[in-house]
Formats: structure tokens, C-alpha cells, sequence
């Protein structure tokens, strides 16, 4: 397989990196940033080949800005991994719980892990970045009293000891990824068994029941259904759709007829539905 260079948010050792590395099945250069929109920009700017992107949890649920990043830059979601996140809590070696001041992790993880710190009430939470980040700071600066949430490869990686591991709330908790480039054209028509979609409606009664009435009788199974206001339009909405379905040619008849129902109709992507 050729060498890539994948853009990941985050650092080595975070839960896009462990993504990387099991979607494309081997070690590719990384493009390590710090934000999503920086992400957006390395493709843009072509440091990047492919990129990885969280879009959904199953506990905090969507992460609604990246529908809005991979939409407004034209990006386009060619593959999708699903990831069990497990979150553990990791400090320099030799402290206790009883040590820890502070907690420092993205926020997505801190809310996912809710439950567990709701025990240790002299535990102040802190927003940070990245969950690896977190991990290798410690590692660097030697941090007393602060602790990371973060995933087992991080720990191995920065040297941590785990205090506490699976201190998600949820222990069903998975994320889905998705792979997205700057081209759409990735993969054969008859291996493209799921796709991203986003329309909008006019403002007429019963007019989305009847593009999801569209979808069922095309055979088309709906997975996903996300709306996002429109800003220059209060109170209208665009639809954030995702479907599946067994044979390419059902999706196709669908995509015809939605293009004449909707005001704005747009593909996403097309691609190979991962596993759950």
C-alpha cells in the first residue's frame, strides 16, 4: 500500500491516530492538528492526502460543526470506522487518585466520563485540546497532581500509569470516523453500499415525509438523520442523511428523484459502510 500522509486531530497517541492506523491498516505519515479546521486547511492545501474526522458518538452525540466543515468545503467522506473508545485515566508513575488536582482532556471525553469524577469531587475538570496532548505534557513537564483522559496507546506511548481504566460512563461507547479528501472518486460503484446526502425542503407541509417515503420505497435504509438551521433563513433547516442500502442502482433512482423534490441537493459522499 502506498505511503499517505493522513491528517488526524490530534497528536500521536489520541483516538484519531488509533483510527489511522486501523482504517488504512499501517503506519502513514501524519499531519497533527490541533483543531478541525486546521485539518480542513491541510487538505485544502494539499499537505495532506486523506484525512480523519469524528463525526458522531454514542454517548455525546453529534459533532455538528464537522457536518458544517465537510459541507462548506466541499470535502467528501469516502470510508467510515467505527471505534470502541475506551477512556482511562492516566498520571505520572506513582501517584494515587488522591494526588490528582486536576483532570485535563478534550471535551467530548470529559463528558463521557461524567459519572465517574461526580466521586471525586476535589477533582477540578479541565478542557484542553486533544486527549493525547494532554498525555504527552504530563510526560514532558513532569506534571504533579494533573491527570489526562485518554485512550490505552496514549499511556503506552508517553509512559503514563492508568489509575483508573473503561471510567466512561457508557461502556457501549463507540465513535464513528469518518475518511474524507478533497475528490470524491475513491472506490467502485459496486462496492458503494452507504452514502452521506444533504438537501433541503420549502417550507411545505409534509415535504420531508415524503422524501423519507422516497428513500423506504427506493429500498434505501436511513441510518442517520441530522438538521442544521440555515442561518440566512430563521426557522428552515437542511437535512444531513445517511443511508444504506444493497445494490448501488436503488440508490441511484433515489438520488434522481431527490434532486427534483428538493430545493438543495448535494452527495457527500459515497463509500463502504464500516462496521459498528
Amino acid at each position: 500500500m502506498e505511503n499517505l500522509k493522513i491528517a488526524i486531530q490530534g497528536i500521536k497517541g489520541s483516538f484519531h491516530h488509533q483510527v489511522a492506523q486501523e482504517y488504512f491498516q499501517c503506519e502513514n505519515d501524519l499531519d497533527e492538528c490541533m483543531s478541525f479546521d486546521e485539518l480542513v486547511k491541510s487538505l485544502k492545501e494539499n499537505k495532506a492526502d486523506k484525512g480523519v474526522m469524528a463525526l458522531e458518538n454514542s454517548i455525546a452525540g453529534s459533532i455538528i460543526p464537522n457536518y458544517a466543515l465537510i459541507d462548506t468545503n466541499n470535502l467528501h467522506i469516502i470510508g467510515e470506522h467505527y471505534l470502541d473508545i475506551h477512556m482511562n485515566l492516566m498520571v505520572l508513575k506513582g501517584q494515587k487518585i488522591e494526588d490528582i488536582t486536576e483532570v485535563h482532556s478534550h471535551p467530548i471525553a470529559l463528558l463521557q466520563c461524567a459519572v465517574f469524577f461526580s466521586q471525586y469531587p476535589h477533582i477540578k475538570l479541565v478542557e484542553s485540546g486533544d486527549t493525547a496532548e494532554t498525555a504527552r505534557r504530563i510526560q514532558e513537564h513532569k506534571l504533579i497532581g494533573i491527570a489526562a483522559v485518554a485512550a490505552p496507546i496514549a499511556a503506552k506511548l508517553y509512559d503514563l500509569e492508568i489509575l483508573a481504566a473503561g471510567i466512561h460512563t457508557v461502556q457501549s461507547n463507540k465513535t464513528r470516523f469518518v475518511i474524507v479528501k478533497t475528490q470524491n472518486k475513491e472506490i467502485q460503484k459496486e462496492n458503494i453500499n452507504k452514502a452521506s446526502i444533504k438537501f433541503e425542503l420549502d417550507d411545505t407541509a409534509g415535504s420531508l415525509a415524503t422524501v423519507l417515503n422516497v428513500m423506504n420505497n427506493c429500498k434505501l435504509n436511513l441510518t442517520k438523520i441530522q438538521s442544521m438551521p440555515i442561518i440566512e433563513t430563521p426557522f428552515q433547516y437542511s437535512f444531513f442523511v445517511d443511508v444504506i442500502f444493497d445494490k448501488y442502482k436503488h440508490y441511484e433512482k433515489a438520488k434522481k428523484i431527490l434532486e427534483l423534490m428538493t430545493t438543495h441537493f448535494k452527495v457527500l459522499g459515497e463509500y463502504k459502510s464500516g462496521k459498528r
